[in-house]
């Protein structure tokens, strides 16, 4: 059995953004931030912003992608009774932000995006939320109003949360950017991951095991609800073919995990596995056959080799047979 914990632990830490690119996204964040309240206050000064983080960089399983960008969820809140309709809301929202950088600002469905060329972008979501309502309200392009708490979707995860399930997540979330076309969102894999994770000394088994739990879970119940507000099913729009394509690339993952811990007792070709579905970022491991080979040849060139009784090279003090120097030619 390959052991391959620790390139996990590797592939988990080159998940990470950098420093200096958690700190401009961070002061793009109170930028925009500050741009939309300036706005408000001279434009419609009755509507005033707050503004709360929240998605994978408030979970804490915010990934970089494999083109070495990511982004940020910011929910602007308008804590009033319901006026203008939520379309107008998040045209006003993109009125304020639309100069804000050289790239384009999208209005998307629930949001409006901010770019930031090649490195990442801010997604804005704008919720009403009337003191007399439990819940917010999600404005959404050109429909009605949906109740949406993303607040008490982080308070949730923070409660059932371990740290080997934040890396699980990242991890199943790097597979999906690796493969993309229609995978599952990084929200689906925050809830199928914490309702079938599978706990273990070993990041690779852990994974694997949670892998095979989710298949499980989906072929007697293809849905995956949100645990909180508005406790809806977010794989509702997937038909017959999107549901095979996505049963077709688990299978193809959970076989050549299988191969990877349970078959495979080189690290470097277990590795190779693993690669095949999370992509070239995810580290080889070590040819530890080669190594022993190129040890052996380093000690007989040293005259320092010895041939144990099961007739593998060791140092002369490990053996009793001793070996005379050899000198190698060529590579």
């Amino acid at each position: 059995m390959a052991n391959c914990h620790n390139l996990f632990s590797d592939f988990n830490d080159d998940l990470k953004i950098t420093k200096t690119k958690n700190n401009n996204l961070m002061t793009s964040k109170d930028n925009i931030r500050e741009t939309i309240k300036k706005w408000f206050k001279e434009n419609h000064p009755e509507y005033k912003p707050e503004f709360y983080i929240q998605g994978s960089k408030k979970l804490g399983t915010l990934i970089r992608t494999k083109e070495d960008t990511c982004d940020l969820d910011d929910g602007a809140y308008f804590k009033r009774e319901i006026g203008v309709s939520g379309t107008t809301l998040q045209n006003w929202i993109y009125e304020a932000v639309k100069d804000i950088t050289n790239a384009k600002v999208v209005h998307k469905a629930k949001c409006i995006r901010v770019i930031y060329a090649s490195d990442y972008h801010i997604d804005i979501p704008i919720y009403y939320f009337p003191e007399d309502e439990d819940h917010p309200q999600l404005a959404v392009k050109n429909s009605d109003l949906e109740e949406s708490d993303p607040k008490d979707f982080v308070d949730w995860f923070r409660y059932m949360k371990t740290d080997q399930l934040v890396r699980v997540i990242k991890f199943l979330k790097a597979w999906g950017d690796h493969l993309r076309n229609k995978m599952p969102s990084g929200l689906a894999f925050t809830v199928l991951a914490e309702k079938n994770h599978v706990n273990d000394d070993r990041d690779d088994i852990s994974l694997y095991e949670t892998l095979k739990a989710i298949r499980s879970h989906l072929k007697n119940d293809f849905k995956c609800v949100m645990p909180t507000v508005p406790y809806d099913d977010l794989f509702s729009e997937y038909d017959q073919v999107r549901k095979d394509n996505f049963f077709d690339r688990l299978d193809a993952f959970i076989d050549d995990a299988k191969k990877a811990i349970k078959d495979e007792d080189n690290q470097y070709k277990a590795s190779k596995y693993w690669k095949k579905h999370l992509g070239k970022r995810f580290p080889e491991g070590k040819d530890e056959h080669l190594e022993n080979l190129l040890t052996a040849a380093a000690l007989l060139k040293k005259g320092n080799a010895g041939t144990d009784k099961e007739g593998r090279i060791r140092t002369k003090d490990e053996t009793k047979i001793h070996n005379k120097p050899h000198r190698f030619y060529g590579e």
